[in-house]
């Protein structure tokens, strides 16, 4: 892809500035992969900066020291143009790399009011087409923007290979705009922190117990879990499942468990800030989502040698778990086969036959290879 600087080029001597614009530090998995990759981009050929739209969240305290936080003063994205350009003016950053769909957007309608020579790098989250066709509640323009803004990014970061191919067969990006750079994992310090506590699956029943993780959305699928849960418990009589994380769904979802008769065997801890003990010491972990990017719970479990189930649902899931012997697909976007497939699972016992050979399994994945493949993305295309 010549429109990326090789390993090899030479650099400039000064280090670049470089801004990162999210709409905050929220708990979710693009700030999480964001403060990841400021945290260990080389100080030697970058000066980071972050701009939210509010200081707001719990990844605000771990943002290291010398990156600083500038807050664009708006709880909406189209109140924010104003912030954003005149911080841009002030700091005239060689590049600004934007995440979440609005945002990116804005950057790009705003390029004619931003310094001259400045890169607009976009992060895309999630298989956009999915997302467009699945959400009801999404403003109709979007489908028509993507089309017509994204393509004048001078590159669109993408987290798996479904992700490019949707972008240009769908919206017309082109292929050489499009680059692939996984999220990252951080094996030392998910095995820290997983180590932090004891096991939190503690009461009368012996498992198997059964984690899922995410903002409470009609995304993520726990509906489809919760009723697949009901077919596991028939199977297996000792299981229990815990669904962490918050959002506009928590109420419906509890009601649900209710009606299913399942209280008893479902708990809702909400968001945890050290999620790691819980998906350690899990017996399963399950994404149940109707379309994804590539999710971050789901490496992490598998790099800390929890099994895996997902759906195949549109995204990077099955890229995540194709060949991976520690996890399984369930066939499409259905409680029944999700059912079907975490009970197979549970028999075949994952962990006991999975776990050889996991860390080359995951090393594409490696925190320290995907920095590297973020700071040739900032450092622009190869001088002619």
């Amino acid at each position: 892809m010549s429109a990326w600087r090789s390993p090899g080029e030479t650099i400039a001597s000064q280090p670049s500035s470089i801004l990162f614009l999210l709409p905050s530090l929220g708990g979710g998995g693009a700030e999480r992969v964001m403060v990841s990759i400021v945290t260990h981009l080389s100080r030697t050929r970058f000066v980071p900066h972050v701009a939210v739209l509010e200081k707001t969240g719990p990844y605000v305290d771990k943002l290291p020291r010398d990156v600083p936080l500038h807050e664009l003063g708006s709880r909406r994205v189209r109140y924010a143009l104003p912030g954003l350009v005149r911080l841009a003016w002030k700091l005239r950053p060689a590049t600004v790399l934007s995440n979440i769909a609005e945002l990116n957007i804005m950057l790009i309608l705003a390029r004619s009011l931003l310094p001259h020579g400045v890169r607009l790098l976009v992060r895309e989250t999630i298989l956009v087409s999915a997302w467009l066709a699945e959400e009801a509640r999404l403003p109709r323009i979007l489908g028509a923007l993507y089309p017509r803004v994204y393509p004048r990014a001078d590159g669109v970061i993408c987290q798996c290979d479904a992700m490019m191919r949707d972008l240009e067969e769908c919206f017309g990006v082109p292929r050489g705009k499009l680059v692939r750079i996984y999220n990252p994992v951080d094996f030392g310090f998910l095995r820290t922190m997983a180590e932090a506590g004891p096991s939190p699956y503690s009461g009368p029943r012996s498992g198997p117990h059964l984690l899922a993780s995410g903002r409470l959305t009609f995304m993520k699928g726990f509906d489809l879990l919760l009723e697949a849960m009901s077919r596991v418990v028939r199977e297996f009589p000792a299981a229990d499942l815990t669904i962490l994380g918050r959002g506009p769904l928590e109420g419906e979802l509890k009601a649900l468990a209710e009606r299913l008769h399942l209280s008893d065997r479902v708990r809702f801890p909400g968001y945890q800030l050290n999620p790691y003990p819980w998906v350690k010491h899990a017996d399963m972990f399950v994404l149940s989502s109707r379309y994804e990017g590539l999710p971050n719970v789901m490496l992490e479990a598998l790099a800390l040698g929890t099994p895996v189930v997902g759906t195949d649902c549109p995204g990077g899931v099955r890229e995540i778990l194709e060949n991976c012997r520690l996890g399984r697909l369930a066939p499409g976007v259905d409680a029944h086969r999700l059912a079907e497939t975490v009970i197979g699972a549970l028999r075949a016992d994952l962990r006991s036959q999975g776990a050889g050979g996991l860390d080359v399994f995951l090393d594409r994945f490696r925190l320290d290879r995907i920095v590297r493949q973020y700071e040739e993305a900032l450092a622009g295309p190869s001088e002619p």
